[in-house]
Parts: C-alpha cells; sequence; structure tokens
C-alpha cells in the first residue's frame, strides 16, 4: 500500500505505464498476491500495457467496446500512443449479454474506428462478458487486447469483476 501512491504520482505525469503481469507481484507474500497488480490498474492514471512475461509481437488487435466512456477512451488511447499498430487486422468486439442488435453509438464508433484502423471487422458476442470472455479469448495469438475496465469504483467492483481480469491473471495476451 505504501508504494501505490508513488505509483499513482509517477503516472501522472507519464503516457504510459508497461507493467509485467507475472513479475509484478512475484515476490509478494500472501494469499492473492494479484490483487496488488489489480490495485495498480485501478490506481495509475495513464494508460496501462501489462504484458506477459513471453509473447508473441501482436499481429492483430482486439478493441473491446460495451459502449462505455472507459471503452472509447481505452480506443482512442490505443490509436494514440501505437498507430503503428493500427495497420493491424483488427476487431471491434461488443460484449454484451442481451439481444439488442445495435451497438451504442454505432455511427460515431464505426465514423472513429475506420478513420484509424485501415482493415477493421465489427463482432458482436452474445455472452456474458465476467463468465465467457476468457473462454472465447483462449487459443488467441499474437494478438494485443485494448479494454478500458478498471475505472469503476472499488464498491462497483465488488458485484462485478472486470471482465479482464481472468485474461490478465493468465498471463497470455499483452
Amino acid at each position: 500500500n505504501f508504494a501505490l501512491p508513488e505509483l499513482q504520482r509517477e503516472s501522472r505525469f507519464a503516457d504510459l505505464l508497461i507493467l509485467g503481469s507475472e513479475k509484478f507481484y512475484h515476490n509478494i507474500p500472501g494469499e492473492n498476491p494479484f490483487r496488488f497488480l489489480l490495485d495498480a490498474l485501478k490506481e495509475t492514471e495513464c494508460p496501462i500495457l501489462v504484458v506477459p512475461e513471453e509473447v508473441d509481437f501482436p499481429a492483430k488487435n482486439i478493441l473491446t467496446y460495451d459502449g462505455s466512456e472507459l471503452s472509447v477512451f481505452a480506443i482512442k488511447q490505443f490509436v494514440y500512443l501505437f498507430p503503428e499498430l493500427c495497420s493491424h487486422a483488427t476487431t471491434v468486439l461488443y460484449l454484451k449479454n442481451d439481444n439488442e442488435s445495435l451497438l451504442p453509438h454505432e455511427t460515431e464508433l464505426k465514423e472513429f474506428v475506420q478513420q484509424h484502423f485501415k482493415e477493421v471487422q465489427f463482432l458482436k458476442l452474445n455472452i456474458d462478458p465476467t463468465k465467457d470472455f476468457s473462454k472465447w479469448i483462449t487459443g488467441k495469438t499474437s494478438v494485443m487486447l485494448v479494454g478500458g475496465s478498471f475505472g469503476r469504483s472499488s464498491f462497483s467492483q465488488l458485484f462485478k469483476k472486470s471482465f479482464l481480469q481472468d485474461v490478465i491473471a493468465d498471463h497470455k495476451l499483452p
């Protein structure tokens, strides 16, 4: 807990923070050292790239979108920080467990994404993201996964965990 305020202060003036998804909490004792990584994700004030210790350089992008401002902000930061990766095949993945056929703000989203990504497709998965997303993404390689899901309050996260939490814990994708 003493390191989090310093990490927050340093990240306030950073463009990007890169964290190793395994080594970050490797030497921390306790029952759930992964909790320290989650706390760091919530407390930092800049975009974060969580990288497994062994990873292939990304050849594809998966941009997760749930209609929230956090997901759009994550996509925008990805565009600004990694413009060279925007030439890769990209999937905008809409995750909602409902029968709604339209994406929220579909026109604006498509306009923004198509201006920045060369090869893009839109895919809607009718799954429960917190239960089924990590199964869906399993086996995907050379992928950069983009999501904005750690901006909610701790109280909110008590009731609904982030769908990216299991993916990060598996240490497979940046």
